[in-house]
């Protein structure tokens, strides 16, 4: 009976060992979850989804319709890395959070333009026009550069990327400026004088930003987007290779034969 219990025991602990094994998972093990908004950065994503998969890289998509979300989601681990912000939002996300989400690397430039559905150009807009701005900090006061460099207003600082509409300095037209979330500036397009929208929505909302932007930002933007990780897991192979599949040169190809200007590879 004893030599049996014993023989049991020895057996229990190489059951537990094994599933132990089995249990601790190898960093890198599984698909990669990645975050981002549907246009471009998922689409640009699936592009490389076959390319990372051929290399033994696995990457799960999950598609966001705003911008606060994937950042959440990253810090909480419950994704892995996300795709979608400008380091001005990831610093402004991460000083209001308390966050250290980090960058990895650069993928794209998505100029910021200025729309209208009720005037043709910058000069049709009337004298107490609705502009509507997007209404996180950043894309705020980028906003507002690029109406500086429209000549619709002139700002205090004519460079802070940080600006509030309390720092406009000169408004010769007297706009009335409407903050509102990025993701549903298409939608209240038709009903206000004219928009500030940033691409992946724009795009998403059937816009042409080459042709339908009253003003957009140009190439030499210092406003590209991002692959971000956290601190324990940019160095992670899935991610690094991930990180060089979209800095790859089929995906420069596929930006510049799907989106005619309106997103421009990294430099």
């Amino acid at each position: 009976m004893i030599r049996r219990s014993l023989l049991l025991s020895a057996a229990a602990v190489l059951m537990l060992a094994a599933c132990g094994q089995g249990g601790d998972k190898k960093a890198g093990a599984g698909p990669l979850l990645v975050g981002a908004t549907a246009v471009p950065h998922a689409e640009i994503l699936e592009v490389v989804k076959p390319i990372l998969a051929a290399e033994g890289v696995p990457i799960e998509i999950k598609v966001f319709n705003d911008y606060v979300q994937p950042n959440v989601q990253l810090a909480e681990k419950r994704l892995d890395v996300n795709y979608f912000q400008t380091k001005p939002y990831l610093d402004e996300f991460n000083i209001a959070r308390g966050a250290d989400l980090v960058i990895v690397a650069g993928v794209h430039v998505e100029p910021l333009g200025i729309y209208s559905k009720k005037h043709t150009a910058l000069t049709a807009i009337p004298n107490g026009a609705q502009v509507v701005l997007p209404n996180d900090a950043s894309n705020t006061g980028r906003s507002l550069l690029l109406l500086q460099a429209a000549g619709l207003i002139t700002l205090r600082d004519p460079t802070n990327p940080l600006q509030t509409v309390r720092d406009i300095a000169t408004n010769p037209k007297g706009l009335k400026f409407q903050e509102v979330e990025a993701a549903t500036i298409p939608r209240i397009l038709p009903q206000v004088d004219a928009a500030v929208i940033n691409t992946n929505y724009a795009l998403d909302a059937g816009l042409k930003p080459k042709t339908d932007a009253l003003s957009l930002e140009g190439a030499d933007s210092p406003y590209v987007n991002y692959l971000v990780a956290r601190p324990d897991n940019q160095n992670d192979p899935r991610v690094r290779a991930l990180a060089t599949a979209l800095r790859s040169q089929a995906v420069k190809d596929f930006i510049a034969g799907k989106y005619d200007g309106a997103v421009i590879p990294a430099a």
